[in-house]
């Protein structure tokens, strides 16, 4: 995947949603797998364009998992010219050794978005960008309707009250795949992830279930994420489709 298409889908979505205003600081979540490598990519790259003007940092809330080599991320943060800031906890520990969590995920991801927020609120940034792409949209979808019982997925854009931030999701129109190629290409220095549960969860067998339907339904995927996009979900901001007022012929 060429820079140009990356750079191409995340405004897309970045303009529909209204993502980035003037003078908006956003700390890029890095967790150093290709998602959010991807995403700092892009926003360094846009940032040097883009007619609004926006500040950037990156900010990886580290585990506590061992043998963790985040040398490689930090050297291409300097190279993109992106500040870059660690921060490092026993969560790992907490839930893996002191909890024995048999289903950690959720708590992994509350105490992570803690740690991160409240690095954040230290820097002054007040937006957190999320490298979630289109296959995370769907498969959260399908996650909330079979788990859950309800019609929900991860918002484009949310304003977290507690915290006074918003977080940005601009990677919404990037398949996964794309993430791949693009990783690829430009030879990213992207994690293995440490994680005991990797690969292992409700995610992945929902991943590996659209899989096996899009051998049937090749389209299944474009279909569900634009009955996403069309369905209205409660607390979705209003997605204007032409935000530059492009005529259309």
């Amino acid at each position: 995947m060429k820079l140009q298409q990356l750079l191409s889908l995340t405004r897309q979505a970045i303009d529909e949603y209204n993502m980035i205003q003037d003078g908006d600081k956003i700390a890029i979540g890095i967790s150093g797998g290709k998602d959010s490598l991807t995403l700092l990519y892009a926003l360094s790259h846009l940032q040097r364009f883009y007619p609004k003007k926006f500040e950037l940092c990156a900010i990886t809330v580290d585990l506590g998992f061992e043998n963790i080599n985040l040398k490689m991320i930090e050297e291409l943060c300097n190279q993109l010219n992106v500040t870059y800031h660690v921060v490092s906890t026993d969560i790992a520990k907490i839930i893996f050794e002191d909890r024995k969590e048999s289903n950690p995920c959720s708590l992994c991801a509350k105490m992570r978005k803690g740690a991160l927020n409240q690095k954040v609120k230290e820097l002054d940034f007040n937006k957190v960008a999320f490298a979630h792409h289109k296959d995370d949209m769907i498969e959260t979808f399908l996650m909330s309707l079979f788990y859950e019982g309800r019609i929900h997925s991860c918002s484009p854009m949310t304003y977290w009250d507690r915290s006074q931030i918003t977080l940005i999701r601009p990677l919404i129109y990037v398949t996964e795949g794309q993430v791949i190629r693009f990783t690829e290409d430009h030879n990213l220095p992207v994690l293995k992830s440490a994680c005991p549960v990797d690969g292992h969860t409700k995610r992945e067998y929902i991943k590996n279930l659209i899989k096996e339907i899009s051998n049937q339904e090749p389209k299944i995927q474009e279909r569900l994420f634009t009955a996403l996009l069309n369905g209205n979900l409660s607390g979705w901001p209003v997605r204007n489709e032409n935000p530059r007022g492009i005529k259309k012929t």
